[in-house]
């Protein structure tokens, strides 16, 4: 049952949280006052205002109706986008799982010594690519080694820089196949059972390896023997018992805990004072199901009940008219392609646009039309990472 103090919250109440309080935050953390952090900081305060940009939609049947969408900031810094985020990964990941498919989870870890090598390239990015890359070899010579095969593993791997307390702790979280295609037979090997003391000195010696190749000085190469010495055994690494869950929402959801959801819900914010943020940890049980990605106009319908879309006067469809952007202003204008005769060049006759009479109502109206839309334009601005 959800708390009732839960279920109503100024949403927000999370954007006043950072605005408040970000600049004592980077006062008592400096190593937060960079530009990546401001950026984002500033993106998810902006989210789904106008200074944040916009696309403008206008009826070109009775040339009176218009609306401003603002854009969000698609950070999963943000509460609100996050959320979206996190059902859209939901989604895709629900796809590329298999019915049927045996799964097992292992999360491989580093030793304490070398988090500091990964911390001062936090922002380069390279060496945790490749211990994503090493994590993905080191398993599928594991599972090579539980079948007596040389095979090729299906995996899917997260990286988490950071634990549950929010200290710096790079891990990855691995969801992978149990078994793999033999590949010189092209048969399926189903793995009986995961070789948990190999994985720990598997996954030492590959890690390690790894470090020093991408690191070649006689400090690490020092470090590296050191941590042989220390970890006999070798490194940690947490294999869940028994498999996940069997079907592919419950997958999904399963690992996309770990790499797109937000930092908290809105809704768990109960109050806000100026100085202190009480929030409530109810465990919410209910009825889940997978859904495809929506767009914007979709989940307004579904939320509102009507078509953001449709003109408030006349109720025909509106089509895109202005696109803006803080950083690189006007990237889309309509009334400016109208003006320069873009549609005339496109075979129209006199007085026409490829698609309507210019200052002729389409459908016996009041002889403000400039054109009929027949759908929306929509323009990838920016690629989106995920």
């Amino acid at each position: 049952m959800i708390n009732p103090e839960c279920q109503k919250q100024d949403k927000n109440i999370f954007k006043r949280i950072i605005g408040e309080n970000w600049e004592a935050f980077k006062r008592a953390n400096p190593t937060y006052a960079q530009p990546q952090y401001e950026e984002a900081v500033w993106k998810a305060l902006h989210c789904g205002s106008e200074q944040g940009g916009y696309t403008e939609f206008r009826c070109m049947n009775c040339g009176v109706g218009s609306r401003r969408i603002a854009f969000t900031c698609k950070s999963c810094f943000c509460l609100s986008c996050a959320k979206v985020y996190t059902d859209e990964i939901v989604s895709q990941i629900s796809k590329m799982l298999r019915p049927g498919m045996k799964y097992r989870h292992v999360v491989l870890t580093i030793p304490e010594q070398l988090k500091s090598v990964f911390y001062r390239d936090r922002h380069n990015g390279k060496l945790l690519s490749e211990l994503m890359r090493t994590g993905y070899q080191c398993m599928e010579e594991v599972v090579g080694i539980g079948v007596k095969r040389k095979v090729k593993t299906g995996m899917i791997a997260v990286l988490q820089t950071h634990g549950r307390s929010g200290h710096y702790n790079p891990h990855l979280h691995i969801l992978m196949t149990s078994g793999g295609v033999d590949e010189e037979g092209k048969e399926w090997r189903e793995l009986g059972y995961l070789p948990f003391e190999t994985i720990h000195k598997k996954w030492q010696y590959h890690f390690l390896n790894m470090m020093k190749k991408e690191i070649p000085t006689q400090k690490m190469k020092q470090m590296v023997d050191e941590l042989y010495r220390l970890y006999p055994k070798g490194f940690v690494a947490n294999i869940n018992k028994g498999e996940a869950p069997e079907k592919a929402k419950g997958l999904a959801k399963y690992l996309a805990k770990y790499m797109a959801s937000p930092p908290i819900s809105v809704r768990r914010i109960i109050n806000y004072d100026g100085k202190t943020v009480t929030y409530c940890t109810t465990v919410l049980k209910g009825a889940y199901e997978v859904v495809a990605s929506r767009k914007y106009r979709q989940r307004y319908i579904e939320s509102c009940g009507k078509d953001p879309l449709k003109c408030s006067c006349c109720g025909h469809e509106m089509t895109l008219w202005l696109i803006w952007n803080p950083k690189y202003g006007v990237v889309y204008d309509e009334e400016k392609n109208i003006k320069h005769g873009k549609y005339e060049r496109f075979g129209a006759g006199k007085g026409e646009t490829e698609v309507g009479r210019v200052g002729k109502g389409n459908d016996g109206g009041n002889g403000n039309a400039v054109r009929r839309s027949y759908g929306v334009l929509q323009i990838s601005l920016f690629p989106m990472q995920i």
